[in-house]
């Protein structure tokens, strides 16, 4: 993997996550009770070999670069290769398809053509999933195809992803949108350096495009193909993704397989005292980090660290982000509350499975 370099596109963003991307990116969207979502590209490069990984930063880059810093945590702090931070283009995407903008890669042509890899995998930031990237390009390599794009066939209709018309391997065309069981591009793809530098000159009008809108239209002059994925793998695109998604997590299926002990999801370390749970506390089917107290109730529920479940407050079916607090006799059904927020005591907050309730984050 010493002749792969990695690339992150995160400058992209999405109005359906409302307001859980109003003051950050999709890629410091936190996840899981402790991590965020561009500790899983991350982790997948790092833990596949990947030495040298480019991160291309939205607009809105504070809270990434907060969190991941020089690269500490993922080993990428070092002097040969390591974490290089990559500016994104002020204009966003031209679809909710698009992941990869050409203007974003023309931008940072320096960095790819000072690498001195033969092959760079990129990938998105809004996809949750553990995977070694060895075999993938290994097969790319063994097949000598031009562009090899990560396909997972769809769990559910997915009308915010890419899917791909397939004959056999062969990538023949793609579809806006995918309907339950078609092969959806996961936004990971392997190719040659030279052509992807290749590549931004000859697309170099369209610019404003993403590479696989640039790029429909020549299907038929390039040898792409699909490389089916077989393990758990979702997208985050809108509200409705997150909260079921995160949910998963609380089948330990889900959860042994994205948090393999062989392949860890890293992430920004913070020390945090153990989780106190005292007198009254009841908990059931829970994912609490460290730095918690419980005093009440929570079922079905994720928390973040430092939240605090005061005397006969109850959480069901809901996502507490960092640091809030719910006072006594409180209630937070089928919501999410983002980070900062005291929930006061008595108040009752109740959102349904289908129209999940939002308390926006607390800056203050």
């Amino acid at each position: 993997m010493d002749r792969v370099t990695g690339l992150i596109a995160a400058n992209y963003e999405t109005k359906a996550l409302g307001s859980l991307t109003s003051e950050r990116t999709i890629a410091s969207l936190p996840y899981g009770g402790r991590y965020r979502m561009i500790d899983f590209p991350l982790s997948n490069m790092v833990n596949s070999g990947i030495q040298t990984v480019g991160l291309v930063t939205p607009y809105k880059y504070r809270s990434v670069m907060d969190h991941i810093g020089a690269g500490k945590e993922w080993g990428l702090d070092r002097k040969n290769g390591g974490l290089f931070i990559l500016p994104g283009s002020v204009f966003g995407v031209a679809s909710s398809q698009s992941r990869f903008l050409l203007r974003d890669l023309k931008r940072n042509e320096v960095f790819l053509r000072r690498s001195q890899a033969d092959y760079v995998l990129v990938t998105s930031s809004d996809a949750v999933y553990n995977m070694d990237y060895r075999p993938l390009v290994d097969k790319h390599i063994e097949t000598g195809a031009d562009i090899t794009m990560l396909y997972r066939e769809a769990v559910e209709d997915a009308p915010n992803d890419l899917s791909l018309i397939l004959s056999g391997e062969q990538v023949t065309g793609f579809n806006r949108g995918g309907l339950k069981g078609e092969p959806l591009f996961r936004n990971c793809f392997v190719m040659r350096r030279d052509l992807l530098i290749n590549i931004l000159e000859w697309y170099a009008a369209v610019d404003y495009l993403d590479i696989f809108e640039a790029l429909e239209d020549d299907l038929g002059k390039m040898d792409i193909r699909g490389y089916r994925f077989d393990g758990y793998i979702r997208s985050i695109a809108t509200v409705r993704d997150y909260f079921q998604h995160s949910m998963e997590l609380l089948r330990n299926e889900v959860r042994e397989e994205l948090f393999s002990r062989e392949n860890p999801i890293m992430t920004k370390v913070q020390d945090s005292v153990p989780t106190k749970y005292l007198a009254g506390a009841v908990v059931k089917n829970a994912l609490i980090p460290a730095g918690c107290v419980i005093q009440g109730t929570v079922e079905n529920s994720i928390l973040f660290r430092g939240v605090q479940v005061k005397p006969g407050a109850v959480v069901r079916n809901s996502i507490l982000m960092q640091s809030c607090v719910v006072e006594p006799g409180a209630v937070v059904e089928n919501a999410i509350i983002d980070r900062g927020n005291t929930i006061a005591a008595g108040t009752v907050l109740k959102g349904s499975p289908d129209n999940v309730f939002i308390l926006n984050k607390h800056l203050i």
